[in-house]
């Protein structure tokens, strides 16, 4: 898997416990292997990862070893970003973009900075 430094990668086991049980939201990347816009992503997780610590929670699964999770939510395209928020998928994004618009996209997903 294409890992993104500071992000914590998560399987079908631990999917529940550390997506659907956050207490943040919880952004996570569809990814695979042979993904290359997955590749020009994980540097901009990774600093949204780091910026963002204590807001909003950043995990990768990766498909080709966790198909469970990729199915129960219909995932066909990576890289595919999903926000889930008490449990439930609340936003989808599809394909990389840079740092400054998927922050502009997280906007209504994020907590309030204290």
């Amino acid at each position: 898997m294409i890992h993104a430094e500071g992000v914590a990668e998560v399987t079908d086991t631990t999917f529940e416990a550390e997506v659907l049980g956050a207490g943040l939201p919880v952004l996570v990347e569809f990814t695979a292997d042979w993904c290359g816009p997955c590749r020009q992503l994980a540097p901009v997780l990774s600093a949204i990862a780091r910026e963002e610590a204590g807001r909003l929670e950043v995990v990768q699964i990766d498909v080709d070893r966790n198909p469970g999770i990729a199915s129960r939510y219909a995932v066909l395209s990576m890289p595919t970003l999903m926000v889930f928020e008490g449990g439930e998928p609340v936003k989808s994004m599809v394909g990389a973009r840079p740092k400054r618009r998927l922050l502009q996209e997280l906007e209504d997903v994020l907590p309030a900075a204290v």
